[in-house]
């Protein structure tokens, strides 16, 4: 019978690098928080810390109105 792993869970990537600010036009950056589909990915998946989850998605959702991330592929 198999020992259950732990799972370790990712370090925030906005502390782990000290950024201070979310930038909504470091399109690179945010795409990293966004799945396949361009949906906004939950904390579990995206790693971040709940302030750092809040402060990517509203500007997740700022660079979609400005037109420098898409609302949906096509």
């Amino acid at each position: 019978m198999a020992t259950p792993t732990k799972k370790t869970k990712k370090p925030c990537y906005y502390c782990l690098h000290n950024i201070v600010e979310v930038d909504y036009k470091d399109a690179v950056t945010l795409k990293r928080f966004m799945s396949s589909y361009m949906k906004i990915a939950q904390r579990k998946r995206s790693g971040l810390c709940s302030l750092h989850q809040r402060k990517a998605t509203r500007a997740i959702k700022q660079a979609r109105i400005a037109g420098i991330v898409p609302f949906v592929l096509k």
